[in-house]
């Protein structure tokens, strides 16, 4: 069972227990009112309504565990990431020809032109960014992170809709990921790209937990989110440790132009002077 089962169930049986609770707390208070003894009535009333506020704060209690209970226990317990398995490469026996009749070469044609394979470059950081790194704790190279996922609202962590491609407009994009291992004041950078031209950036010192859940985001005009392929590259120190991609589809909202005052010329009395 993980933290959010154990969250979930946790908060399913105080919901029962308060259900139980209330119900026996809600009948010795309708039984108080058969008895005919003034002060054993009372007794029974009085505990009754004991009952019944016990109940109460046991649903508060599961209402405070539904919203506060899986991100209390991250900080304590910090998720780790589980590696994927490599799959292993099955080799499949290939049909041994027959000798035919062996030809007489001709003339081979050489090709004028040679594709040469183009080299996928590894995501770095510019040296303009570099630049302004401020914190001078190493590190930890074994910090890992999961794949980004990428929302209109990172405001709960808990739950969250994920896309790939978006439409225009928008104003505000947020890349989600959690994280394992990190040094804090450690520097890290977010690098974001619109089709391989930087757009936006944020470099600080780590100021999170050694695990849990982390993002970067944009927030900008909406006419600065213009249609392509945005990449997001996470480093940590100078590593890069994850990469993702989603489309923004539909023409920007275009900039409104602003207006800019134009002098007005204030007249100057000349005074001319008197004849002789």
């Amino acid at each position: 069972m993980d933290i959010r089962a154990g969250v979930i169930a946790a908060v399913v049986l105080s919901m029962i227990g308060a259900f139980i609770v209330f119900r026996s707390g809600y009948r010795a208070w309708l039984s108080a009112r058969k008895l005919t003894f003034y002060r054993i009535k009372r007794q029974r009333q009085r505990g009754g309504l004991y009952t019944m506020l016990v109940a109460l704060l046991l649903f508060g209690f599961a209402v405070l565990l539904y919203f506060m209970g899986e991100p209390v226990a991250y900080r304590y317990f910090p998720p780790s990431l589980t590696p994927s398995l490599t799959p292993t490469i099955t080799l499949s026996p290939t049909i041994t020809l027959s000798p035919t009749i062996t030809l007489t070469p001709t003339i081979t044609d050489t090709p004028s032109v040679t594709d040469t394979p183009t080299v996928t470059p590894t995501p770095f950081i510019p040296p303009v960014i570099e630049a302004l790194f401020e914190s001078e704790v190493t590190p930890n190279p074994n910090a890992v992170f999961s794949p980004l996922q990428f929302t209109l609202d990172c405001s709960n962590f808990l739950e969250f809709e994920t896309a790939t491609v978006f439409q225009n407009p928008i104003d505000y994009m947020c890349a989600v990921f959690t994280y394992d291992q990190m040094t804090p004041n450690a520097q890290w950078t977010a690098l974001w790209y619109r089709d391989g031209e930087l757009v936006h950036y944020e470099t600080i010192p780590w100021d999170g937990e050694a695990g849990g859940y982390g993002f970067t985001e944009w927030k900008a005009s909406p006419a600065d989110f213009l249609p392509g392929t945005y990449e997001v590259q996470i480093f940590v120190g100078l590593d890069w440790k994850v990469v993702g991609e989603f489309v923004l589809q539909g023409d920007a909202p275009t900039r409104v132009p602003t207006a800019s005052p134009t002098p007005t010329a204030t007249p100057t009395r000349t005074m001319t002077p008197p004849p002789n």
